[in-house]
């Protein structure tokens, strides 16, 4: 079944992807960047790397860390990442229906494997 694959390009080195999305969804699942990773089956630094990307793209923070207590702290995404992740998944939704009719089309063209 072909799909859609959306990215963003925001500004210069300014991009959501996927992945990013994902992650954004994971930290908001578990509540933590590693658990979110591990989750991903990413590294804790790769999940950490890609975070700090997004915090340091936009004026306001995408996801920031929660002081613990007995079980140690943790992350959540901000409620402007709350919308960062409804607004691309809304693109995501738009353009898939708007390309539907094309890419069944392509479909039938693909070579068997």
């Amino acid at each position: 079944m072909a799909s859609l694959s959306i990215r963003l390009d925001l500004g210069p080195g300014i991009r959501v992807g996927p992945g990013k999305i994902r992650l954004l969804e994971a930290i908001a699942e578990h509540g933590s960047i590693s658990a979110a990773g591990r989750a991903l089956g990413m590294s804790y630094r790769r999940a950490w790397m890609l975070v700090d990307e997004l915090n340091r793209s936009f004026a306001e923070p995408v996801v920031e860390g929660q002081v613990g207590g007995r079980s140690g702290g943790g992350a959540r995404v901000t409620p402007f990442g709350g919308r960062l992740v409804a607004c691309y998944r809304a693109i995501e939704r738009d353009a898939a229906a708007a390309a539907a009719r094309h890419l069944s089309g392509l479909e039938g063209a693909v070579a068997a494997s």
